[in-house]
């Protein structure tokens, strides 16, 4: 049995809906994509598709569903699962809540017979083997009825992917079993638990005990504690997610209509600009991160190397005098008290960054005559708060996909929310014509090179238009239980994560060290409790997803 503990509530089992980092995990254990990444060096490999091909004019793909694969209950994948899937999502704005973007330009889906899928798009589009959406089977989803009302519960839930969901106790547990039906085969052990904790020091401290065998995000200081503990190995990788702090524009539906009551100050991109130079991001991820991070920049983390993007001569430095000199030139003198104004900081209770940022942050924006009211809420009340965009400033940030199109695609006009607060999945609330104009441009560029240039570009203007401050792109702190478990997938193979992966690598590919030890002929039989192998994963997802219609997409 392999247990993780989770210390984010689940928002949704809908993957149409799902947005926390947490759901997200879980539901790629549930579902297959169309295609899917490697383990080794993330290229794209089969996934429920095991063929493609493009027109010449690549506005027509064409996919090949093979012969042999099952749900979990027993019936065909088909290429109409596939269809069903897209076509559920170009007509129900609802099912576009988490990754509607990846279907924005499809033009219709249809499925000639059992195996072969057709996409044709409005305008060439070069994320077609980056369609990260879970794939659903169309005999269930068919009687599902309203998308927002869908809880997706009936246990238990039929899937493609490695595991199948059995059991869902909100905040205490939730329990998956190997699926013996995946075209993969199945795991190497039968029961993956995801087990509530109050906060990631618990966690740890269960991880020590040898309650649990695995814990991500850890903090740093919980990560050097575990240094020389026997039966843990720890794990330090290049991280592919990236710490911000939102600074809300004047948030507003994608027709133009304000919500939320953010602070009028922040409108202006000057203000902006200053709060963001008063930020010493050097000093941050020294005290904070205790050197285990990057400083920020871009949208898209150095592990990605060819898309990661450095300012350069283009860098706002650290400077509190200039800061003043900007907030007084855009007309915010200080008062009697040295204040100019009030701004709330909302952030995640029990998340150790946001405790020890804050304090930061607040002796920060003092010096720029800048009062912070800081909030620290649960997952749920952030959650709420940053949709209804009843904030000034959040903590937040994301996980970025091999291909960087979904990231960048959070910050267009079109992904902000609908009148009703549904549709979108926006991250700041950040609509700019010229970034709009680039991100159209990247999306039909099939030409590398000019492609990374125009990605390049779009972090550029956002980091100059500063919707949100990238404050760092964290290591990925992990320690596991190696006298329980002998080994697991990371991704990549060379200094990758094991978990928050673009894939189920890591939890697919564990490995119980009784197993192991069985097949090199060792007498090693395990620690047992009642017969079944001790605990697996505490997956420490402290990580806050970002929202539905105006919602997450995997934001841990």
């Amino acid at each position: 049995m392999l247990k993780v503990a989770i210390v984010q509530q689940i928002d949704s089992l809908n993957p149409f809906l799902a947005v926390f980092q947490s759901s997200t995990e879980i539901g790629r254990l549930m579902y297959d994509y169309l295609t899917a990444y490697t383990a080794a060096d993330q290229s794209v490999t089969e996934g429920i598709a095991n063929r493609w091909e493009p027109s010449p004019d690549k506005l027509t793909w064409t996919f090949t569903v093979p012969d042999g694969k099952k749900w979990s209950d027993g019936q065909p994948i088909t290429a109409h699962d596939v269809a069903f899937t897209y076509d559920l999502m170009l007509t129900d704005e609802v099912a576009r809540t988490a990754n509607g973007s990846f279907v924005t330009n499809f033009e219709s889906v249809t499925a000639p017979d059992d195996r072969t899928v057709v996409i044709r798009t409005k305008t060439p589009q070069v994320t077609m083997l980056a369609l990260d959406v879970p794939i659903v089977p169309r005999h269930v989803w068919e009687k599902a009825g309203s998308i927002k009302d869908y809880a997706n519960d009936r246990m238990p839930v039929v899937g493609s992917g490695p595991f199948v969901l059995t059991e869902h106790v909100p905040g205490q547990f939730i329990k998956l079993k190997a699926n013996k039906n995946y075209w993969r085969g199945a795991p190497k052990y039968d029961e993956l638990h995801f087990v509530y904790f109050q906060n990631s020091d618990a966690a740890v401290q269960a991880l020590g005990k040898g309650e649990v065998d695995l814990v991500n995000r850890m903090a740093p200081a919980q990560f050097d504690s575990l240094e020389g503990k026997a039966g843990v190995t720890r794990n330090k990788a290049q991280g592919r997610r990236f710490t911000e702090l939102m600074i809300n524009p004047g948030a507003q539906t994608r027709t133009g209509v304000p919500i939320g009551d953010g602070a009028p100050q922040l409108k202006d991109v000057a203000v902006r600009r200053a709060i963001a130079q008063a930020i010493d991001l050097d000093a941050l991820v020294q005290r904070v991160n205790l050197g285990y991070a990057v400083k920020g920049a871009g949208l898209v983390p150095p592990v990605f190397g060819k898309w990661h993007w450095q300012p350069g001569e283009a860098e706002r430095r650290f400077d509190p005098a200039a800061a003043n000199a900007a907030l007084d030139a855009a007309g915010h003198p200080r008062g009697a008290d040295g204040t100019r104004f009030g701004l709330r900081l909302i952030g995640r209770a029990g998340r150790a960054y946001d405790e020890q940022a804050s304090e930061y942050l607040k002796r920060s924006m003092s010096d720029i005559g800048i009062a912070l009211d800081v909030r620290l809420v649960s997952d749920n009340q952030l959650n709420e708060a940053t949709t209804a965009a009843t904030y000034d400033l959040a903590f937040s940030g994301w996980s970025t996909n091999i291909d960087p199109d979904f990231v960048l695609g959070l910050h267009t006009c079109a992904q902000r929310p609908g009148a009703d607060g549904k549709g979108g999945t926006t991250d700041t609330y950040f609509c700019d014509e010229i970034y709009d104009r680039l991100y159209a441009q990247q999306l039909s560029e099939f030409d590398e090179a000019k492609r990374v240039e125009i990605v390049k570009q779009m972090q550029a203007r956002f980091y100059d238009q500063v919707p949100a401050v990238v404050l760092a792109y964290e290591n990925a702190l992990e320690g596991y239980r190696s006298d329980h478990f002998a080994r697991f997938t990371t991704q990549p193979a060379q200094g990758g994560v094991i978990m928050a992966q673009n894939g189920m690598w890591g939890y697919y590919g564990a490995e119980p060290a009784e197993r192991t030890a069985q097949a090199q002929g060792s007498r090693w039989t395990g620690l047992a409790i009642g017969g079944v192998l001790i605990g697996g994963l505490v997956l420490v997802v402290v990580w806050m997803a970002r929202r539905r219609g105006a919602t997450a997409g995997e934001r841990e």
